[in-house]
């Protein structure tokens, strides 16, 4: 993949039932799909405090940062490549509520995936990185 790599992240958040948080997507690329909360990481921001500050603006929720799960690059907007770093995260606080560029955020099951327009490769990464199961939550 050629192009301008643009830093971006994403969180895994669990409940304890082992569901997922997904975000529906408002804009382009993917408006309309379910994903992971998360978007670009600002000028001088670590991953962590954009982990924080993409989670708050798309779900009202504070989170905690946690490990590094995995990493994707995916085609960007104007040939752009979005390098996608997704990391385990904690809520620690707020109220569970779209904003930001979300349209909708919901907890999703394993089994309910499945029935979802999703971002490309998302179930797949998923199951690589043992996001379901809620005791890895750290």
């Amino acid at each position: 993949m050629a192009g301008v790599l643009v830093p971006c992240v994403g969180a895994v958040i669990t409940d304890d039932a082992g569901r997922v948080l997904l975000a529906r997507r408002g804009h382009d690329p993917g408006a309309g799909l379910w994903s992971l909360p998360g978007g670009r990481v600002e000028p001088g921001e670590t991953d962590a405090q954009a982990v924080a500050r993409e989670v708050a603006e798309e779900t009202g929720l504070s989170v905690a940062c946690g490990r590094l799960l995995g990493r994707v690059r995916l085609p960007g907007p104007g040939g752009t490549i979005s390098d996608i770093r997704d990391y385990r995260a904690m809520v620690t606080g707020g109220k569970l509520a779209a904003g930001d560029d979300a349209t909708a955020v919901r907890w999703v099951s394993r089994s309910e995936l499945p029935g979802l327009p999703v971002t490309p490769g998302l179930a797949e990464y998923l199951d690589a990185w043992s996001a379901w199961d809620a005791t890895e939550a750290t």
